[in-house]
C-alpha cells in the first residue's frame, strides 16, 4: 500500500503532512511527487524513512502528477493526499484505506469536518473534489486521458467510478482543514489560481459531456440507438 502526495510549491506546508504519514505503519510506500515546483519543496522533503522523490522538470498539473506517482508504484491500493493539509491524524489516514482493505469500498474519500467553517462548506458543496482519496490501482489506470486533466482529476475519477458502478464511501475526516490559495498567494494571485482550477475542472466536465454527446451520434448513426434514446 503506498501514499502519493503530489506538491507544487508547499515548502512550508509539506513536512507537516510527511510527519503524519510516516507514523502509519500499514502504509509500504511513501512517494512525494514534486510538480515542477519554483519554491524549496524538494528541499523540505526528508531523506530515507521510506520516503521516495520525484521530480518533474515542469509543472504537468495535478493530474499528471499523479500519474506519474502512480507509475512508479506497484501496490494495489493507493492513498492520495494533498501537501498543504492541517489537523490530519494517523488514524485519519488509516480510516481512507481501511474500507478498501476490508473490501468494503472501491474508493474512498476523505471530506473535512469541523477545520475550518470555509473548508467544510466547500466540501459539502462539491465534495467530488477532494483531494483524499484511497483508490485501487487498477481503476487509476483505466481512467482515460489522465494526465491531461489537471485540476479536473478528482471530478475524472468520480465520474469514472460512477460510471463503472464502484462502490464509493465518504469517511469524515473531523478538524481536518488545507491552506486556502488565497493564503498561499494573497488574494489577487490566489483568486486568479482558483479560477484557474475551477476553469480546469469545467473543462473536463465539458469535454466529457461532448464526447457522450458523440458517442449517443455515433451509435445512433449505427443503429445501434433508438431515435429517441438519450445517449447517457
Amino acid at each position: 500500500m503506498a501514499v502519493i502526495v503530489p506538491a507544487y510549491n508547499e515548502a512550508s506546508r509539506i513536512r507537516r503532512v510527511l510527519s503524519v504519514v510516516r507514523q502509519v505503519e500499514m502504509l509500504d510506500e511513501i512517494l512525494v511527487v514534486d510538480d515542477g515546483s519554483t519554491d524549496a519543496t524538494l528541499d523540505q522533503i526528508p531523506r530515507g524513512d521510506g520516503i521516495r522523490t520525484i521530480s518533474l522538470g515542469r509543472n504537468h498539473g495535478k493530474g499528471g502528477a499523479m500519474q506519474t506517482g502512480v507509475a512508479h508504484t506497484q501496490a494495489d491500493i493507493i492513498l492520495f493526499l494533498d501537501a498543504d493539509l492541517v489537523g490530519l491524524t494517523p488514524s485519519q489516514v488509516e480510516d481512507l484505506v481501511v474500507p478498501l482493505l476490508r473490501d468494503e469500498a472501491d474508493m474512498a474519500i476523505g471530506l473535512f469536518r469541523a477545520g475550518r467553517a470555509w473548508t467544510d462548506l466547500g466540501q459539502r458543496l462539491v465534495p467530488y473534489i477532494s483531494g483524499q482519496r484511497a483508490v485501487r490501482r487498477g481503476f487509476f489506470l483505466d481512467l482515460p486521458d489522465l494526465g491531461t486533466t489537471r485540476a479536473g482529476v478528482e471530478v475524472a475519477l468520480t465520474y469514472h467510478a460512477k460510471r463503472q458502478g464502484l462502490r464509493v464511501c465518504h469517511v469524515p475526516l473531523t478538524g481536518v482543514t488545507h491552506v486556502m490559495k488565497e493564503e498561499k498567494l494573497g488574494l489577487w494571485r490566489g483568486s486568479r489560481a482558483r479560477l484557474r482550477m475551477y476553469w480546469e475542472i469545467t473543462r473536463y466536465v465539458l469535454s466529457q459531456s461532448a464526447r457522450a454527446r458523440a458517442r449517443s451520434f455515433y451509435l445512433r448513426l449505427n443503429g445501434k440507438l433508438p431515435a429517441s434514446g438519450n445517449g447517457g
